[in-house]
């Protein structure tokens, strides 16, 4: 029987930190700890949850791929929005319907945040 997978505290840790120093200087000095305490494991459990989502529906699918996955990205789309800062103070993965072309599509949505971690679905 294979080990459950766990987030560690320091995905938390990360994202506290990142919401206090909130600047590009700090997140690209801290780019390491993006990528070991957020990133990774984010794709490791999107990797790992695929086989628990199957059994849920055959029909929701899980992408471990860095880019165009599963894990939403940790930049902010700041184009049209008021608030400009430049990153995300949460994780964020989407399990869309295997018909879906993108993140508008029926499926499960996980969002964790020191504090607030949930799990939705919808459509």
């Amino acid at each position: 029987m294979s080990e459950i997978f766990q987030f560690k505290p320091s995905l938390f840790k990360y994202l506290r930190d990142l919401k206090r120093c909130y600047e590009r200087p700090w997140f690209k000095s801290h780019r390491p700890r993006y990528e070991d305490e957020l990133r990774g494991p984010m794709l490791r459990f999107i990797e790992e949850f695929a086989p628990h989502l199957e059994k849920i529906s055959e029909h929701l699918v899980t992408d471990s791929r860095p880019v165009g996955g599963s894990l939403f990205r940790i930049h902010r789309d700041t184009r049209f929005a008021k608030n400009k800062t430049p990153y995300k103070t949460h994780a964020g993965a989407h399990f869309r319907h295997v018909r879906a072309k993108d993140v508008h599509a029926p499926g499960f949505y996980l969002h964790m945040e020191p504090g607030n971690v949930f799990m939705g679905a919808g459509i």
